[in-house]
């Protein structure tokens, strides 16, 4: 029983340390901040380390995983992987103010395929051909799938790339015809007027990367409050337990060459009151 038990522990640490070691080389090899001393300080030191529950290899990997990623990467439990399964969303309302301008709210999204087709639809069979502007409310919008909230609104778009992601090795390119394609639909013609973004401190990852996405364009200002910051693409890569390593691999650039990633990204006009700022500025 003493040697079985034994047996147990040893085969529980080697569990421990391989768990912390997988993590490890996927930052190492991934992650967008895994080079220069401070990155080889913290791999050095998780890698020496001999964990003695899967609670302290969690604990070294988290501490490693905010050096290789930064603050938008996360360790995600294989219960949490379970459970964001599900879909997660919500329709996106187009309200029309009494002088024509519509007020697209875009939030955040984490769905199928099929479920982001009608999240995009439900906002481009909502627009008429012409505007005299547009407001996109991009408060509260924490971030999901970029792709169906950036079909949503490609009618005031240009062709060409959106977004750019920049990673340690390369830089990946993301055109708006591809992102259509991805969720399944056409590209309709382009609706020229000012645009008006709201933002606040809930606006995040992909509702950061929609708004980058209008960075550099003419005729669009954006008001409200600076965004969170986590203008950066996510990977997960699963991990021995059942959990995924949420690894931060690049960063957002703008069509301006501008790269965003942990900073808040700062309005033109600050406001408490950012709809009827916006609303003024169109009008």
């Amino acid at each position: 029983m003493i040697l079985a038990a034994a047996a147990i522990a040893v085969s529980c640490a080697d569990a421990d340390k391989t768990f912390v070691r997988k993590a490890v080389r996927l930052m190492d090899k991934n992650g967008l901040f895994a080079e220069g001393p401070q990155w080889e300080s913290a791999r050095a030191e998780a890698l020496a380390a001999s964990p003695s529950s899967p609670e302290e290899a969690r604990q070294l990997v988290e501490t490693a995983l905010k050096v290789a990623g930064g603050k938008h990467s996360f360790l995600q439990s294989a219960q949490s992987v379970q459970q964001n399964a599900t879909s997660e969303w919500a329709t996106p309302s187009v309200s029309f103010q009494e002088d024509g301008i519509p007020v697209i709210t875009l939030p955040h999204f984490s769905g199928n395929s099929d479920e982001g087709l009608k999240y995009a639809n439900a906002v481009l069979e909502a627009l008429p051909e012409t505007l005299p502007g547009v407001v996109i409310d991009l408060r509260g919008n924490t971030g999901g799938n970029m792709y169906p909230m950036i079909a949503a609104v490609q009618r005031f778009l240009p062709d060409g790339d959106v977004i750019r992601f920049r990673t340690r090795k390369r830089t990946q390119w993301i055109p708006l015809d591809y992102v259509l394609s991805t969720v399944g639909v056409q590209r309709l013609s382009r609706i020229e007027c000012p645009v008006a973004i709201l933002t606040d401190e809930m606006t995040a990852s992909s509702g950061e990367a929609v708004l980058i996405g209008f960075r550099g364009l003419d005729d669009v200002r954006v008001f409200g409050a600076p965004t969170a910051g986590y203008a950066s693409a996510n990977t997960p890569f699963p991990l021995p337990d059942g959990s995924n390593l949420v690894l931060t691999t690049g960063c957002d650039v703008a069509r301006t060459g501008e790269a965003f990633c942990d900073d808040p990204i700062v309005p033109d006009v600050p406001s408490d009151d950012p709809l009827a700022a916006a609303l003024a500025w169109l009008r």
